[in-house]
Protein backbone atom coordinates (compact mmCIF):
# COMPACT_ATOMS: atom_id res chain seq x y z
CA UNK A 1 0.00 0.00 0.00
CA UNK A 2 2.94 2.33 0.65
CA UNK A 3 4.13 2.03 -2.95
CA UNK A 4 0.65 2.67 -4.39
CA UNK A 5 0.12 5.58 -2.01
CA UNK A 6 3.44 7.10 -3.05
CA UNK A 7 2.36 6.85 -6.68
CA UNK A 8 -0.84 8.78 -5.97
CA UNK A 9 1.04 11.45 -4.01
CA UNK A 10 3.50 11.87 -6.90
CA UNK A 11 0.66 12.47 -9.33
CA UNK A 12 -0.99 15.09 -7.15
CA UNK A 13 2.25 16.95 -6.43
CA UNK A 14 3.54 16.71 -10.01
CA UNK A 15 0.24 17.97 -11.42
CA UNK A 16 -0.32 20.83 -8.99
CA UNK A 17 3.25 22.07 -8.53
CA UNK A 18 5.76 23.07 -11.25
CA UNK A 19 8.13 20.15 -10.69
CA UNK A 20 8.89 17.39 -13.16
CA UNK A 21 7.06 14.22 -12.17
CA UNK A 22 10.07 12.17 -13.25
CA UNK A 23 12.22 13.71 -10.51
CA UNK A 24 9.63 12.77 -7.90
CA UNK A 25 9.45 9.27 -9.37
CA UNK A 26 13.21 8.73 -9.15
CA UNK A 27 13.25 9.91 -5.53
CA UNK A 28 10.27 7.71 -4.65
CA UNK A 29 11.82 4.72 -6.44
CA UNK A 30 14.92 4.92 -4.29
CA UNK A 31 13.03 5.63 -1.04
CA UNK A 32 10.26 3.04 -1.43
CA UNK A 33 12.44 0.44 -3.13
CA UNK A 34 15.14 0.39 -0.47
CA UNK A 35 13.18 1.21 2.68
CA UNK A 36 9.87 -0.59 2.03
CA UNK A 37 10.45 -3.28 -0.59
CA UNK A 38 13.99 -4.28 0.36
CA UNK A 39 15.46 -3.92 -3.13
CA UNK A 40 19.10 -3.12 -3.76
CA UNK A 41 20.22 -0.16 -5.84
CA UNK A 42 21.30 -2.49 -8.65
CA UNK A 43 17.86 -4.08 -8.73
CA UNK A 44 16.27 -0.63 -8.88
CA UNK A 45 18.49 0.49 -11.77
CA UNK A 46 17.50 -2.62 -13.73
CA UNK A 47 14.12 -1.00 -14.25
CA UNK A 48 15.52 2.09 -16.00
CA UNK A 49 14.04 2.09 -19.55
CA UNK A 50 17.34 2.37 -21.44
CA UNK A 51 15.83 1.21 -24.75
CA UNK A 52 13.01 3.76 -24.60
CA UNK A 53 15.50 6.46 -23.57
CA UNK A 54 17.65 5.81 -26.65
CA UNK A 55 14.57 5.61 -28.90
CA UNK A 56 13.19 8.99 -27.83
CA UNK A 57 16.62 10.68 -27.95
CA UNK A 58 17.40 9.23 -31.38
CA UNK A 59 14.03 9.93 -33.00
CA UNK A 60 13.64 13.47 -31.65
CA UNK A 61 17.25 14.33 -32.52
CA UNK A 62 16.92 13.01 -36.09
CA UNK A 63 13.72 14.91 -36.72
CA UNK A 64 15.20 18.03 -35.13
CA UNK A 65 18.02 17.81 -37.71
CA UNK A 66 15.51 17.15 -40.50
CA UNK A 67 13.43 20.12 -39.39
CA UNK A 68 16.41 22.46 -39.40
CA UNK A 69 17.48 21.56 -42.93
CA UNK A 70 13.94 21.99 -44.27
CA UNK A 71 13.13 18.34 -44.98
CA UNK A 72 10.18 18.15 -42.59
CA UNK A 73 8.64 21.29 -44.06
CA UNK A 74 9.04 19.78 -47.52
CA UNK A 75 7.37 16.52 -46.37
CA UNK A 76 4.52 18.45 -44.78
CA UNK A 77 3.96 20.42 -47.97
CA UNK A 78 4.08 17.21 -50.02
CA UNK A 79 1.54 15.61 -47.68
CA UNK A 80 -0.85 18.51 -48.10
CA UNK A 81 -0.50 18.24 -51.88
CA UNK A 82 -1.24 14.52 -51.56
CA UNK A 83 -4.61 15.21 -49.92
CA UNK A 84 -5.20 18.02 -52.43
CA UNK A 85 -5.03 20.73 -49.82
CA UNK A 86 -7.71 19.19 -47.58
CA UNK A 87 -5.73 19.60 -44.38
CA UNK A 88 -8.57 18.21 -42.27
CA UNK A 89 -7.94 14.76 -43.80
CA UNK A 90 -4.34 14.59 -42.56
CA UNK A 91 -5.15 12.93 -39.19
CA UNK A 92 -7.11 10.22 -41.00
CA UNK A 93 -4.29 9.60 -43.47
CA UNK A 94 -1.91 9.18 -40.53
CA UNK A 95 -4.40 6.83 -38.82
CA UNK A 96 -4.63 4.58 -41.89
CA UNK A 97 -0.87 4.57 -42.53
CA UNK A 98 -0.21 3.63 -38.89
CA UNK A 99 -2.82 0.84 -39.08
CA UNK A 100 -1.29 -0.56 -42.28
CA UNK A 101 2.23 -0.49 -40.83
CA UNK A 102 1.28 -2.39 -37.68
CA UNK A 103 -1.11 -4.79 -39.42
CA UNK A 104 1.78 -6.01 -41.58
CA UNK A 105 4.18 -6.62 -38.74
CA UNK A 106 5.53 -3.28 -37.53
CA UNK A 107 5.78 -3.07 -33.76
CA UNK A 108 3.42 -0.30 -32.67
CA UNK A 109 6.05 1.93 -30.96
CA UNK A 110 8.18 1.73 -34.13
CA UNK A 111 5.26 2.89 -36.29
CA UNK A 112 4.45 5.72 -33.87
CA UNK A 113 8.14 6.69 -33.69
CA UNK A 114 8.14 7.12 -37.47
CA UNK A 115 4.79 8.91 -37.83
CA UNK A 116 4.49 11.00 -34.65
CA UNK A 117 7.21 13.54 -35.57
CA UNK A 118 5.73 13.99 -39.04
CA UNK A 119 2.22 14.29 -37.62
CA UNK A 120 3.27 16.83 -35.00
CA UNK A 121 4.92 18.92 -37.73
CA UNK A 122 1.71 18.75 -39.76
CA UNK A 123 -0.19 19.97 -36.72
CA UNK A 124 2.25 22.82 -36.11
CA UNK A 125 2.44 23.98 -39.71
CA UNK A 126 -1.31 23.88 -40.43
CA UNK A 127 -2.67 24.76 -36.97
CA UNK A 128 -4.26 21.36 -36.36
CA UNK A 129 -4.92 20.27 -32.80
CA UNK A 130 -1.75 18.32 -31.88
CA UNK A 131 -3.66 16.25 -29.33
CA UNK A 132 -6.00 14.96 -32.04
CA UNK A 133 -3.18 14.24 -34.48
CA UNK A 134 -1.02 12.46 -31.90
CA UNK A 135 -3.83 10.37 -30.44
CA UNK A 136 -5.05 9.32 -33.89
CA UNK A 137 -1.56 8.16 -34.83
CA UNK A 138 -1.49 5.99 -31.69
CA UNK A 139 -5.03 4.69 -32.25
CA UNK A 140 -4.17 3.87 -35.84
CA UNK A 141 -1.16 1.91 -34.66
CA UNK A 142 -3.30 -0.13 -32.30
CA UNK A 143 -6.09 -0.53 -34.86
CA UNK A 144 -3.82 -2.82 -36.85
CA UNK A 145 -1.80 -4.20 -33.96
CA UNK A 146 -3.79 -7.41 -33.51
CA UNK A 147 -3.71 -8.79 -37.03
CA UNK A 148 -2.21 -12.32 -37.21
CA UNK A 149 0.92 -10.78 -38.80
CA UNK A 150 1.39 -8.14 -36.09
CA UNK A 151 3.60 -8.53 -33.04
CA UNK A 152 0.78 -8.12 -30.51
CA UNK A 153 -1.64 -10.27 -32.48
CA UNK A 154 0.86 -13.10 -32.80
CA UNK A 155 1.66 -12.83 -29.08
CA UNK A 156 -1.96 -13.09 -27.94
CA UNK A 157 -2.85 -15.88 -30.37
CA UNK A 158 0.29 -17.76 -29.36
CA UNK A 159 -0.60 -17.52 -25.67
CA UNK A 160 -4.14 -18.74 -26.35
CA UNK A 161 -2.91 -21.67 -28.47
CA UNK A 162 -1.12 -23.04 -25.40
CA UNK A 163 -4.48 -23.43 -23.62
CA UNK A 164 -7.74 -25.28 -24.26
CA UNK A 165 -9.37 -22.05 -25.48
CA UNK A 166 -10.07 -21.02 -29.05
CA UNK A 167 -9.98 -17.42 -30.25
CA UNK A 168 -10.52 -16.39 -33.85
CA UNK A 169 -7.79 -14.21 -35.32
CA UNK A 170 -10.46 -12.34 -37.28
CA UNK A 171 -12.41 -11.59 -34.11
CA UNK A 172 -9.34 -10.28 -32.31
CA UNK A 173 -8.27 -8.06 -35.20
CA UNK A 174 -11.79 -6.77 -35.96
CA UNK A 175 -12.47 -5.88 -32.32
CA UNK A 176 -9.29 -3.85 -31.99
CA UNK A 177 -9.70 -2.11 -35.35
CA UNK A 178 -13.34 -1.13 -34.84
CA UNK A 179 -12.94 0.15 -31.28
CA UNK A 180 -9.87 2.21 -32.22
CA UNK A 181 -11.68 3.51 -35.30
CA UNK A 182 -14.64 4.62 -33.17
CA UNK A 183 -12.28 6.17 -30.62
CA UNK A 184 -10.52 8.14 -33.37
CA UNK A 185 -13.83 9.31 -34.82
CA UNK A 186 -14.98 10.55 -31.42
CA UNK A 187 -11.62 12.21 -30.79
CA UNK A 188 -11.80 13.96 -34.15
CA UNK A 189 -15.40 15.11 -33.78
CA UNK A 190 -15.07 16.31 -30.17
CA UNK A 191 -11.58 17.81 -30.15
CA UNK A 192 -10.49 18.73 -33.68
CA UNK A 193 -11.77 22.30 -33.44
CA UNK A 194 -10.60 22.93 -29.89
CA UNK A 195 -7.64 25.31 -29.61
CA UNK A 196 -4.21 23.88 -28.85
CA UNK A 197 -2.33 24.99 -25.70
CA UNK A 198 0.02 27.31 -27.61
CA UNK A 199 3.32 28.43 -26.20
CA UNK A 200 4.27 32.10 -26.16
CA UNK A 201 5.59 33.25 -29.51
CA UNK A 202 4.52 30.04 -31.25
CA UNK A 203 2.97 32.01 -34.07
CA UNK A 204 6.38 33.25 -35.12
CA UNK A 205 8.58 31.29 -37.48
CA UNK A 206 11.54 29.49 -36.00
CA UNK A 207 14.97 30.88 -36.86
CA UNK A 208 15.79 27.79 -38.92
CA UNK A 209 12.48 27.58 -40.78
CA UNK A 210 12.95 30.19 -43.45
CA UNK A 211 13.78 27.56 -46.07
CA UNK A 212 11.58 27.09 -49.11
CA UNK A 213 9.17 24.18 -48.93
CA UNK A 214 8.10 24.12 -52.55
CA UNK A 215 9.89 22.66 -55.54
CA UNK A 216 12.54 19.94 -55.48
CA UNK A 217 14.60 19.17 -52.36
CA UNK A 218 18.26 20.21 -52.31
CA UNK A 219 21.04 17.63 -51.83
CA UNK A 220 20.89 17.83 -48.02
CA UNK A 221 17.16 17.18 -48.07
CA UNK A 222 17.63 14.28 -50.50
CA UNK A 223 20.21 12.82 -48.13
CA UNK A 224 17.79 13.30 -45.21
CA UNK A 225 15.00 11.53 -47.13
CA UNK A 226 17.39 8.67 -47.90
CA UNK A 227 18.25 8.42 -44.19
CA UNK A 228 14.56 8.33 -43.26
CA UNK A 229 13.95 5.55 -45.79
CA UNK A 230 16.95 3.66 -44.42
CA UNK A 231 15.54 4.12 -40.91
CA UNK A 232 12.21 2.60 -41.92
CA UNK A 233 13.83 -0.29 -43.82
CA UNK A 234 16.29 -1.03 -41.03
CA UNK A 235 13.66 -0.91 -38.27
CA UNK A 236 10.83 -2.68 -40.08
CA UNK A 237 12.68 -4.95 -42.48
CA UNK A 238 15.68 -5.99 -40.40
CA UNK A 239 14.31 -5.33 -36.88
CA UNK A 240 17.27 -3.12 -35.96
CA UNK A 241 17.00 -0.82 -32.95
CA UNK A 242 15.29 2.32 -34.19
CA UNK A 243 16.92 4.59 -31.58
CA UNK A 244 20.48 3.76 -32.63
CA UNK A 245 19.57 3.99 -36.31
CA UNK A 246 18.07 7.43 -35.75
CA UNK A 247 21.15 8.63 -33.82
CA UNK A 248 23.46 7.41 -36.58
CA UNK A 249 21.37 9.11 -39.26
CA UNK A 250 21.16 12.32 -37.25
CA UNK A 251 24.93 12.37 -36.68
CA UNK A 252 25.62 11.87 -40.39
CA UNK A 253 23.27 14.69 -41.38
CA UNK A 254 24.73 17.00 -38.74
CA UNK A 255 28.28 16.37 -40.01
CA UNK A 256 27.41 17.47 -43.55
CA UNK A 257 25.56 20.57 -42.36
CA UNK A 258 27.40 21.59 -39.17
CA UNK A 259 26.63 25.30 -39.22
CA UNK A 260 22.86 24.83 -39.33
CA UNK A 261 22.82 21.79 -37.02
CA UNK A 262 24.84 23.27 -34.16
CA UNK A 263 21.73 23.53 -31.97
CA UNK A 264 19.94 20.41 -33.23
CA UNK A 265 20.41 18.70 -29.87
CA UNK A 266 18.10 21.33 -28.37
CA UNK A 267 15.29 19.57 -30.23
CA UNK A 268 15.57 16.54 -27.95
CA UNK A 269 12.74 16.66 -25.41
CA UNK A 270 14.78 16.26 -22.24
CA UNK A 271 11.92 17.11 -19.87
CA UNK A 272 9.78 14.35 -21.41
CA UNK A 273 12.68 11.92 -21.14
CA UNK A 274 13.05 12.69 -17.44
CA UNK A 275 9.32 12.30 -16.87
CA UNK A 276 9.01 8.98 -18.71
CA UNK A 277 12.24 7.45 -17.41
CA UNK A 278 11.37 8.26 -13.80
CA UNK A 279 7.85 6.88 -13.95
CA UNK A 280 8.80 3.73 -15.84
CA UNK A 281 11.62 3.03 -13.39
CA UNK A 282 9.11 3.31 -10.53
CA UNK A 283 6.59 1.00 -12.21
CA UNK A 284 9.34 -1.51 -13.05
CA UNK A 285 10.21 -1.54 -9.36
CA UNK A 286 6.57 -2.39 -8.52
CA UNK A 287 6.61 -5.18 -11.09
CA UNK A 288 9.87 -6.58 -9.71
CA UNK A 289 8.42 -6.60 -6.21
CA UNK A 290 5.37 -8.54 -7.49
CA UNK A 291 2.87 -5.81 -6.63
CA UNK A 292 1.39 -5.58 -10.14
CA UNK A 293 0.98 -9.36 -10.38
CA UNK A 294 -0.67 -9.48 -6.94
CA UNK A 295 -3.19 -6.83 -7.93
CA UNK A 296 -4.13 -8.78 -11.08
CA UNK A 297 -4.35 -12.09 -9.18
CA UNK A 298 -6.62 -10.61 -6.50
CA UNK A 299 -8.85 -9.10 -9.17
CA UNK A 300 -9.32 -12.51 -10.80
CA UNK A 301 -10.62 -14.03 -7.56
CA UNK A 302 -13.44 -11.60 -6.82
CA UNK A 303 -17.18 -11.87 -7.52
CA UNK A 304 -19.22 -13.21 -10.43
CA UNK A 305 -17.40 -14.01 -13.71
CA UNK A 306 -18.95 -11.08 -15.61
CA UNK A 307 -17.97 -8.64 -12.85
CA UNK A 308 -14.48 -10.14 -12.61
CA UNK A 309 -14.08 -9.68 -16.37
CA UNK A 310 -14.83 -5.98 -16.00
CA UNK A 311 -12.44 -5.74 -13.07
CA UNK A 312 -9.70 -7.41 -15.11
CA UNK A 313 -10.26 -4.95 -17.95
CA UNK A 314 -9.88 -2.04 -15.55
CA UNK A 315 -6.82 -3.61 -13.92
CA UNK A 316 -4.94 -4.03 -17.18
CA UNK A 317 -5.97 -0.57 -18.40
CA UNK A 318 -4.73 1.20 -15.27
CA UNK A 319 -1.54 -0.84 -15.12
CA UNK A 320 -0.75 -0.56 -18.84
CA UNK A 321 -1.02 3.23 -18.67
CA UNK A 322 2.29 3.12 -16.75
CA UNK A 323 3.90 -0.13 -17.90
CA UNK A 324 4.60 -2.22 -21.00
CA UNK A 325 1.43 -3.34 -22.78
CA UNK A 326 3.24 -6.42 -24.05
CA UNK A 327 4.27 -7.40 -20.54
CA UNK A 328 0.74 -6.84 -19.21
CA UNK A 329 -0.79 -8.98 -21.97
CA UNK A 330 1.70 -11.74 -21.28
CA UNK A 331 0.77 -11.70 -17.60
CA UNK A 332 -3.00 -11.23 -17.75
CA UNK A 333 -4.01 -13.89 -20.29
CA UNK A 334 -2.79 -16.83 -18.16
CA UNK A 335 -4.66 -15.27 -15.22
CA UNK A 336 -7.86 -15.08 -17.30
CA UNK A 337 -7.68 -18.69 -18.53
CA UNK A 338 -9.02 -20.34 -15.31
CA UNK A 339 -11.87 -17.82 -15.24
CA UNK A 340 -12.83 -18.67 -18.82
CA UNK A 341 -12.60 -22.44 -18.29
CA UNK A 342 -14.83 -22.30 -15.22
CA UNK A 343 -17.52 -19.95 -16.57
CA UNK A 344 -19.76 -19.31 -19.56
CA UNK A 345 -17.85 -16.22 -20.63
CA UNK A 346 -16.84 -16.03 -24.29
CA UNK A 347 -13.13 -16.73 -24.63
CA UNK A 348 -12.85 -14.65 -27.80
CA UNK A 349 -14.82 -11.80 -26.22
CA UNK A 350 -12.82 -11.59 -23.00
CA UNK A 351 -9.42 -12.05 -24.66
CA UNK A 352 -10.26 -9.34 -27.19
CA UNK A 353 -11.56 -7.05 -24.43
CA UNK A 354 -8.37 -7.52 -22.41
CA UNK A 355 -6.23 -6.87 -25.49
CA UNK A 356 -8.11 -3.67 -26.31
CA UNK A 357 -8.17 -2.47 -22.68
CA UNK A 358 -4.42 -3.04 -22.38
CA UNK A 359 -3.41 -1.17 -25.52
CA UNK A 360 -6.03 1.56 -25.84
CA UNK A 361 -4.46 3.45 -22.91
CA UNK A 362 -1.04 3.70 -24.57
CA UNK A 363 -1.85 7.36 -25.16
CA UNK A 364 -0.41 7.86 -21.67
CA UNK A 365 2.73 10.03 -21.57
CA UNK A 366 4.28 7.26 -19.45
CA UNK A 367 4.03 4.78 -22.32
CA UNK A 368 6.36 4.72 -25.33
CA UNK A 369 3.68 5.93 -27.74
CA UNK A 370 2.39 8.76 -25.59
CA UNK A 371 5.92 9.84 -24.77
CA UNK A 372 6.78 10.04 -28.48
CA UNK A 373 3.78 12.29 -29.13
CA UNK A 374 4.57 14.47 -26.12
CA UNK A 375 8.24 14.82 -27.01
CA UNK A 376 7.58 15.74 -30.65
CA UNK A 377 4.84 18.33 -30.09
CA UNK A 378 5.77 21.78 -31.42
CA UNK A 379 4.56 25.26 -30.63
CA UNK A 380 2.64 24.19 -27.52
CA UNK A 381 3.02 24.94 -23.85
CA UNK A 382 4.63 21.66 -22.66
CA UNK A 383 2.98 21.64 -19.24
CA UNK A 384 -0.50 22.39 -20.56
CA UNK A 385 -0.13 19.87 -23.38
CA UNK A 386 1.03 17.26 -20.87
CA UNK A 387 -2.12 17.93 -18.83
CA UNK A 388 -4.24 17.53 -21.96
CA UNK A 389 -2.64 14.17 -22.71
CA UNK A 390 -3.10 13.08 -19.09
CA UNK A 391 -6.75 14.18 -19.17
CA UNK A 392 -7.36 12.36 -22.44
CA UNK A 393 -5.73 9.20 -21.10
CA UNK A 394 -7.74 9.46 -17.88
CA UNK A 395 -10.93 9.47 -19.94
CA UNK A 396 -9.75 6.43 -21.89
CA UNK A 397 -8.83 4.57 -18.69
CA UNK A 398 -12.26 5.35 -17.21
CA UNK A 399 -14.39 4.55 -20.26
CA UNK A 400 -12.29 2.26 -22.47
CA UNK A 401 -12.57 -0.88 -20.32
CA UNK A 402 -16.33 -0.36 -19.95
CA UNK A 403 -16.76 -0.04 -23.73
CA UNK A 404 -14.56 -3.07 -24.43
CA UNK A 405 -16.37 -5.13 -21.78
CA UNK A 406 -19.84 -3.99 -22.90
CA UNK A 407 -19.15 -4.59 -26.59
CA UNK A 408 -17.10 -7.78 -26.41
CA UNK A 409 -17.90 -9.61 -23.16
CA UNK A 410 -21.53 -8.94 -22.24
CA UNK A 411 -23.20 -9.91 -25.55
CA UNK A 412 -21.75 -13.46 -25.41
CA UNK A 413 -21.69 -14.08 -21.65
Amino acid sequence: MISIGALLVMFVVGTVLPINLGILAFVATFAVGTASLGLTEDEIFEGFPAKLFVTIVGVTYLFSVARRNGTIDWLVAAGVRLVRGKVALIPWVLFLVAALLTAFGTFTPAAVAILAPIGMNFAYRYKLNPLVVGMMVISGGHAGAFSPLAVSGALVLGLVDKTELQVSAVTLFSASFLINLVLSALTYVLLAKRPAPLAEGSGEADEDEDLAVSGRPDWRQWLTLACLVALVVGALGFHLEIGFLALAAGALLALVDMKRQEKAVDGVSWSTLLLVAGMMTYIAMLEKAGIIENISAHAAGLGAPVAVALLLCFTVAITSAFASSTAILTAIIPIAVPLLLSSHLSAAGLIAALAVSTTIVDTSPFSTNGALVLSNARGVDPRRFYRQVIGYTGGIVALGPVVAWGALVLPWS
